[in-house]
């Protein structure tokens, strides 16, 4: 029930190609068939906003996503649905809510290897039949924190040398739905040093299966609850949006994120101001609902106060 998406065969022969697109709508840059050592091949999307080219002498924040073949173009996609983060941003630019934002998609590996490389990789602590079930997810050993540290060290930096970026981590979002939704949460916990906001949306924070999960409801709180205790640490500055919708795999995720939140809230984090939990009646698990929330969430997220 967790989706599973495939990316366009890679392209070959290539480093970095930029693809022609109306000046008022930006421009794509494409990054393929990248190595990263115990990962699946790696593969990177980059909007540069109109405002890039348009002047020169500008620094932009960066917004990074997971899952960086749904972003942008539904022609790309099996099922005719993106994200279409480019139109949400030049939108909110144009009403004065954001200012222009490089965005940077981390494409997905296919099949079992999503899960496997999104799962937070505390889930390897797991026992018994909750541990048997994320291991036949996973398909192999768990390595969300070798994808987010190849990230973090080696696509940032890249980005940062090439790109006319603020090089903090205030300038620095990470967002991503359902699996994407953990491996942004797992992100900003992980790499506060690179991360300042994080936008969590349909996160698949069971970590399980849906239908198995709340068997082992005790296990999965004790998980997380360990992991925050020894990893959240104070915000200072941080701020976490998590939501879910009430419809098809969206209607198992309300104790879950009730779970995640009240460890966020008993560690000290201020709802409302550091992290903020929303649930979205009638919205399912899809693109097309997330981009409907996408510009309040990035408002909440981006806001000066």
């Amino acid at each position: 029930m967790i989706r599973f998406i495939a990316p366009l065969a890679l392209l070959t022969g290539l480093a970095a190609c930029s693809l022609p697109s109306p000046a008022e709508s930006g421009r794509m840059v494409e990054i393929a068939s990248l190595e990263a050592e115990g990962l699946p091949q790696q593969r990177v999307t980059i909007w540069l906003p109109p405002e890039y080219d348009a002047l020169p002498g500008r620094r932009y924040p960066v917004l990074y996503m997971w899952d960086g073949q749904n972003l942008f173009d539904p022609a790309q996609m099996h099922y005719g649905k993106a994200w279409m983060v480019q139109d949400v941003l030049k939108g909110m630019v144009a009403r004065g809510e954001a200012e222009p934002h490089i965005v940077v998609g981390i494409w997905s590996p296919p099949g079992k290897d999503r899960y496997r490389v999104y799962v937070p990789q505390f889930a390897q602590d797991a026992r018994g039949e909750l541990a048997q079930d994320i291991a036949g997810m996973a398909g192999g050993p768990i390595a969300s924190q070798l994808q987010l540290d190849w990230v973090a060290d080696t696509l940032v930096p890249r980005i940062d040398s090439e790109y006319r970026t603020r090089a903090d981590a205030d300038g620095r979002t990470i967002a991503g739905a359902s699996m994407g939704g953990v491996m942004s949460c797992y992100a900003i916990i992980e790499r506060p040093d690179i991360f300042g906001r994080a936008g969590c949306v349909s996160a698949h924070l069971a970590l399980a299966s849906p239908g198995l999960a709340p068997a082992h409801a005790d296990q999965v709180a004790a998980l997380w609850d360990n992991y925050v205790d020894a990893k959240l640490g104070k915000p200072d500055g941080r701020r976490v949006w998590m939501d879910h919708g009430t419809e098809k795999l969206d209607s198992y995720y309300a104790p879950w994120q009730v779970m995640v939140a009240q460890d966020f809230a008993e560690r000290g984090w201020q709802e409302g101001e550091d992290y903020t939990a929303r649930v979205y009646e009638g919205a399912e698990h899809d693109e097309i609902f997330w981009n409907a929330r996408m510009a309040e969430m990035l408002r909440w997220l981006w806001r000066e106060d």
